[in-house]
């Protein structure tokens, strides 16, 4: 298969690069804002037809949380007219389009993991765009499929974990929030997951929605002391409440997703969160 993978200097898409290398049953396309406009409709089809296109996986999007809050226009052309120019360009090629979305869609008001069907509740512009990102997939691309992840982190890029490593060696106390609660996502396990998930869709799928994240259940000061330990930080994690740490966007509080879908479908394993993030600590740390 021909994939197109778009965003491919963010976390997920250096992933797929790095996977890509060793891939040898796929061809992969890797296209970054300066190589290729997700707003262009004309230069996306051309690209899609040239060559020879027959899947596109689209990392791209406006992440930056806080900043979208004044940056909505762009948050929105980004994550809403990207994905519906995406959509049509596969479907002029009678191809597949494979969206990443965000646990930030739910307001984290529930008691037990989101699945496929829960209820939507966006509290911020990002969350909302993303959403809204959403429904162009189910409107527009005729042959389509929804992943939702939650804490992407890698060795890539900007992160929580590279950030908690870097300031947990520079200072001698960090704040971390212990009342948001999720599951931490490790980028090249959703890249694979999602390689691993394109030759068990049916020819016909349009819409289907799969969750994905690491195993298990944590707070970012889960993460954070995680993080400490295995590093073997010098610093002093504190535990602190939401509302005592300045941010400009509102978060859910409880964003786990339930997996059930891609596992019993697939019969995946996913590896446990811990497992995961000592992977790429060893890999930063090397």
């Amino acid at each position: 298969m021909k994939i197109l993978v778009t965003g491919s200097a963010g976390q997920l898409g250096r992933s797929f690069q790095e996977m890509a290398a060793k891939d040898q049953v796929h061809t992969y396309f890797f296209t970054d804002k300066q190589a290729l406009d997700i707003l262009s409709e004309e230069s996306v089809r051309q690209y899609v037809k040239h060559h020879g296109v027959e899947c596109i996986i689209n990392c791209a999007g406006y992440t930056a949380v806080d900043l979208a809050e004044q940056d909505s226009a762009e948050a929105r052309e980004l994550n809403v007219k990207g994905v519906s120019v995406l959509a049509r360009a596969a479907n002029a090629v009678d191809g597949l389009l494979v969206h990443i979305s965000t646990d930030y869609i739910f307001d984290g008001k529930a008691c037990r993991p989101y699945n496929e069907s829960a209820s939507t509740n966006p509290l911020s512009t990002y969350g909302r765009t993303k959403l809204d990102g959403e429904v162009e997939v189910l409107l527009n691309a005729k042959r389509s499929v929804i992943i939702r992840t939650s804490w992407l982190y890698s060795p890539f890029g900007h992160n929580f974990v590279r950030t908690i490593l870097k300031k947990g060696s520079e200072e001698d106390r960090l704040r971390v929030v212990y009342d948001q609660i999720g599951s931490p996502t490790y980028a090249p396990d959703l890249a694979r997951a999602i390689i691993d998930l394109l030759p068990a869709l049916p020819q016909s799928v349009r819409g289907a929605i799969y969750n994905y994240s690491n195993e298990g259940v944590c707070s970012w000061f889960d993460v954070a002391m995680a993080i400490s330990e295995m590093a073997e930080l010098p610093c002093e994690i504190m535990p602190v409440r939401t509302k005592d740490i300045k941010s400009v966007a509102m978060r859910p509080h409880y964003s786990v997703l339930d997996k059930s879908r891609i596992k019993h479908e697939l019969n995946m394993d996913i590896p446990y969160w811990r497992e995961s993030l000592r992977i790429c600590l060893q890999r930063l740390m090397a």
